[in-house]
């Protein structure tokens, strides 16, 4: 049995955050399923390990944490001297552009592009009816977010430079859910952010993610 335990579910977009780190790093897990249909998040045992009753929750021996980021951040720590290097924590300079553009990732990218999502992918599955307004709104803002994007990757092949990080890494899961909407075209139609996300798709970290969900 692995000793490091993910409380979630495959696809669910905090919980592929977290599962593709560890892939990539090459460290054991366990995933145990929470069902969020009968509320499972909600009762006290798992409220006692997420105060919020939110989805993903590791433990790893006595460490017990919350928040996808938080998680990757630790788990790329940690393992440091396994996997691929995430935080390139050899290099100051580079350390600290990973941090960066992973705070650009969860302050400016995820806003927009976990609405539109909300919006054109989760709403639908409940039956629920999208909020075009919304969705236009928000459109136009991750638009001007990818506009520097693809300024960035015009110079570099990825965000923090040309080394693949934890910051390329945490945008994985939402925009997998958009490229399954028309609005796509916000990636496509930007050459070297269409690149990017081709390559940091078809890593065999999140690759595996995905099989392993039977996607």
């Amino acid at each position: 049995m692995a000793a490091v335990k993910v409380y979630g579910l495959p696809l669910s977009t905090c919980t592929a955050r977290v599962l593709t780190c560890l892939i990539e790093k090459g460290v054991e897990y366990e995933l145990i399923p929470v069902d969020l249909s009968v509320g499972a998040h909600k009762q006290p045992a798992f409220l006692a390990k997420q105060p919020f009753g939110q989805i993903p929750v590791l433990e790893d021996g006595d460490v017990t944490l919350f928040e996808s980021r938080a998680i990757a951040s630790y788990v790329s720590y940690k393992y440091k001297d396994q996997g691929t290097d995430l935080l390139r924590l050899g290099n100051v300079k580079e350390t600290a552009l990973v941090g960066v553009w992973a705070e650009v990732e969860s302050q400016q990218y995820n806003p927009p592009i976990s609405t539109i999502v909300y919006e054109l992918v989760i709403k639908g599955m409940y039956g629920m009816t999208t909020d075009q307004a919304v969705v236009d709104a928000q459109s136009e803002k991750l638009g001007k977010v990818l506009d520097v994007y693809e300024a960035r990757l015009t110079e570099n092949k990825y965000l923090a430079g040309n080394f693949y990080s934890l910051a390329d890494q945490n945008h994985i899961p939402y925009t997998f859910f958009l490229m399954k909407t028309p609005l796509a075209s916000l990636i496509n139609s930007r050459p070297h952010v269409k690149a990017w996300w081709e390559d940091i798709s078809s890593r065999p970290s999140f690759q595996k993610v995905l099989a392993n969900a039977n996607v």
